[in-house]
This record gives C-alpha cells, sequence and structure tokens, in this order.
C-alpha cells in the first residue's frame, strides 16, 4: 500500500476521510490493450455508464480509465444531493427544444432519483441515503418573489405539489429553521447521500459485473478508436468522455467546459440540542433562493455539511489543488452558517474543509452524446448537479451506444452541442465579472429587500 497516496486522497474532502476502507489505488492500466468500450474518467458519469453497459451486455469488454481513483473529482467531494435539478430551468429549456421536451426531462430526473434508489439498494450500496427531498428557504424579499416565480413556473408546466410545494414561513421553518425564514419552496424529489461511499460503492459493483477499472492512469488523449495514456492505448470501438471538470486538461478541449470551483465545509457532529434548533429532522437537503448558490445537508453522523460557488475562476481553466483552499471563501461559508443558524456561533469550530472543480458548458446546458461514425461519446456540463444526473446520462449513453431507440434517446439534451468558452483573456473577465455581480446583487437585495435588476439580467444572458 502507498500510505503518502491513501492520505494524500483522503485529505481531498470529508467523505473521503470518513471512509472505512483503505483508498489504494486499483492497478494501473499495464499497457495496450483492447476493449469494446473505454471510458475515459472513474466518477459518478464513467461509473454509471459502466455499470449499465455491463447489465446490458454481459458480453462487452468494458474498461474504465481514471488518473487518480474511482471519485477523486466531484464525485467524492460534492454536497451530496441525488436531485432532479438541471442548471437549465423548464423555461429555458421549453425555449430551445419546446414544452413537451422540457417535461419529458424533468419526468426523467424525477424518475432518476429513484433510480439511483434502486441500484443503492440492489447493489447493498451504504452510502447514508436518505428520502429527505429538499428546501429552498426564502429569507428576503425578492427571494420570496423568486420561490413564487418557481412555483408559478412548474404549474405552468403541469406540475403540481408533488413536484415542487410553496411554503409559508411557519411550514418552511418547521423543515429548516434558519433565521428570519419568510417561506420557501419543497420538492420530494433528491435524497441525500454521502457522496464518496457512493461512487467508492458503485465501483465496486461494476467489477462484480467484469468491468475492469485501472487508476492511476492517465489519458492524454482521446480519439476515433482508443484512448491514449502514458502506459499504452486502450483500442475500442467506443470511446467514453465522463471527465466533467477535468475535460479542459484534454488536447484539443480547453474551451469545452469551465471548470469552476465549488467549496465546503463542515462541523463536528453537533448536539441534539443544535439539531432541535435547526431542524432538517427527515434530513432534507437545503439551500436558499439567493443568486450566488449555497447548498448543505445533515450528515449521518450528525454534522452539517454546506457548501457554496463563491470561489473565483481561474485564468486558462486552470487546475491545481491549491485552488481546493480558499481561506477567503470558507470564512465566508462560516460567516454564512452563523447567519442561517445562529445557535451555530463562532464558539462551534469547522472540523473539515475542501473543494474542487465542477463543468460549466458557456450555455448551461448538460449534455449526452454519440457520435457512432467515429465512436466518440460524451456526457457532461451538470453546473454541479450530477449526482442525480450523471445516472441518467449513463443510462441514456449506454442505450446510445448499444443502439436502442428509447425515451431516454429522445431527450432534449442527447445530441446537444454547446458552444466553447470564449479565449482568454475573455473568458476570466466574464466569469469573475458575473461572480461579482451575483455577489453584489445578493448583498444589495440583502440591504435594501429589493430585487436587483443586474442579476435578473444575466440569468437572461445565460439562458435561465
Amino acid at each position: 500500500m502507498d500510505t503518502a497516496l491513501t492520505v494524500r486522497y483522503q485529505e481531498l474532502s470529508y467523505w473521503l476521510s470518513s471512509l472505512d476502507e483503505p483508498l489504494t489505488p486499483r492497478p494501473p492500466l499495464p499497457g495496450d490493450a483492447d476493449a469494446d468500450v473505454a471510458i475515459v474518467g472513474g466518477g459518478y458519469t464513467g461509473l454509471w455508464t459502466a455499470y449499465y453497459l455491463a447489465r446490458a451486455d454481459p458480453t462487452l469488454r468494458v474498461v474504465v480509465l481514471e488518473k487518480e481513483i474511482a471519485g477523486y473529482g466531484a464525485s467524492g467531494r460534492n454536497g451530496g444531493w441525488c436531485s432532479a435539478l438541471l442548471p437549465t430551468s423548464l423555461t429555458g429549456l421549453a425555449r430551445r427544444h419546446g414544452r413537451d421536451a422540457a417535461v419529458a426531462m424533468q419526468r426523467a430526473l424525477h424518475d432518476t432519483v429513484r433510480a439511483v434508489g434502486r441500484v443503492v439498494a440492489a447493489e447493498g450500496i451504504d452510502c447514508d441515503w436518505a428520502d429527505g427531498g429538499t428546501v429552498t428557504l426564502a429569507r428576503t424579499g425578492p427571494q420570496l418573489v423568486r420561490a413564487w416565480a418557481a412555483v408559478d413556473e412548474a404549474r405552468a408546466f403541469g406540475f403540481g405539489d408533488d413536484h415542487l410545494t410553496l411554503l409559508g414561513p411557519g411550514e418552511a421553518a418547521a423543515r429548516c429553521a434558519a433565521e428570519g425564514v419568510r417561506g420557501g419552496t419543497y420538492t420530494p424529489h433528491c435524497a441525500t447521500v454521502h457522496p464518496a461511499k457512493l461512487v467508492r460503492g458503485l465501483a465496486r459493483a461494476v467489477e462484480r459485473l467484469g468491468v475492469r477499472i485501472h487508476e492511476r492512469t492517465t489519458v492524454t488523449a482521446i480519439r476515433a478508436g482508443a484512448a491514449v495514456a502514458e502506459a499504452g492505448s486502450v483500442r475500442a470501438s467506443v470511446v467514453v468522455r465522463a471527465t466533467e471538470g477535468y475535460t479542459p486538461m484534454l488536447p484539443g478541449l480547453r474551451r469545452t467546459v469551465a471548470p469552476v470551483y465549488s467549496l465546503m465545509v463542515a462541523t463536528e457532529p453537533l448536539p441534539e440540542h443544535a439539531w432541535e434548533r435547526i431542524g432538517l429532522a427527515e434530513r432534507e437537503t437545503f439551500s436558499d433562493h439567493r443568486h450566488v448558490i449555497i447548498y448543505g445537508q445533515r450528515t449521518a453522523d450528525g454534522r452539517l455539511a454546506f457548501g457554496g460557488r463563491g470561489a473565483p475562476y481561474h485564468f486558462g481553466s486552470r487546475i491545481s489543488p491549491g485552488h481546493d483552499r480558499e481561506p477567503r471563501v470558507f470564512a465566508a461559508l462560516r460567516r454564512t452558517l452563523g447567519e442561517l443558524f445562529p445557535v451555530l456561533g463562532p464558539d462551534v469550530p469547522v472540523a473539515y474543509t475542501w473543494g474542487g472543480p465542477l463543468g460549466v458548458a458557456r450555455d448551461w446546458t448538460a449534455s449526452v452524446g454519440f457520435d457512432r461514425a467515429n465512436g466518440l461519446a460524451w456526457a457532461g456540463g451538470y453546473v454541479g448537479d450530477g449526482v442525480g444526473a450523471s445516472n441518467l446520462a449513463g443510462r441514456t449513453l449506454a442505450d446510445l451506444i448499444r443502439g436502442e431507440r428509447t425515451e431516454l434517446t429522445s431527450l432534449p439534451w442527447v445530441g446537444h452541442r454547446s458552444p466553447n468558452w470564449e479565449p482568454e483573456p475573455l473568458r476570466w473577465l466574464a466569469m469573475n465579472a458575473a461572480l461579482r455581480l451575483m455577489t453584489s446583487a445578493d448583498a444589495k437585495e440583502t440591504r435594501t429587500d429589493r430585487p436587483c435588476r443586474s442579476a435578473k439580467t444575466l440569468a437572461r444572458l445565460l439562458g435561465q
């Protein structure tokens, strides 16, 4: 066992540090190999694709190539929401693809939460699964207006309370008793999970199905017929790119997605009297209707794990372990926790801090695709909503690769091609300006209790 590697992987997140298993890498690719399907990326997207391919056709030779270990990236560091969320609104989807397609996409995501739960049960994956749903709070007047608008949009597309419910102040506080709650929304279509347990359990499940996983294997290029690694090439008729926020590290893909960092903190286990003040009795995930996204959950061991998007975009889509830790952002997250829940005053310490990159497409639209002519497939661009969406992507890719025409292969994200991001320095200037604008808008709305028009304009420019 390489003890230094194991320790380094454990330090990537609270989730990875709390596993009851050694994070010893599987053997790397030893040299040239042949397969039917080569999958680049050992996170949720790659492993779900491998799982459904192997279940559908056990004769397929499927190989997964991962630069570090399964769950090294966002799959082992995220907020633990298995949700029915996509970054693009129903209205935005309908504008591009039509109302029926938008409704079909949302219903498929509802089904996806249940699909993940079924696999978790069938494969015996102990990942602290809890069907608590999501409560999104409104703590200012503008946030309350956005809560009303979210419910109005849902109703306009034919979705009732079983999709999204408007909560009054008391109803919202009964679920999540944050300071100054004026109302909110609730959806049952989300489960709380321990993300590292899920991804590591999924890796073991695909191995039981005969899939080969090679870790500590750096893929240097993806081309028709092969995934090229430092130790050799895996020749395959189908090559799947499942690299999400790390996609810009591959040749020719620098502007395909932008790696945007999301950071998290976690407390020590909180006493029961603190949870009586906070709520989340059903282990609901929680957020609010501010512009700069925050997200949290009550972990199975009684911690509050909380994250947000306030980290800057780094010039040239640069990815570095040093970017995982931004003291200024961690301090802001800790202040926000105290503002939301005064019981978590400054004497309640943060026990863990971590972060990592997620993938953002230029039009904020996730996609799945397979070019049968050259055998190249891809999925990603989840903008942080990938725990559930990656399962839908994996099922869809399995159908596409096997040549099956199904309801999944006709969903509007199939075959979608997002435009490339602008070259630098335009990309750096625009993304960080947008972050500053949204941060400023939240502060202004809190101060004035009035909507910020510039933030609404930016949302329209992003296709929301």
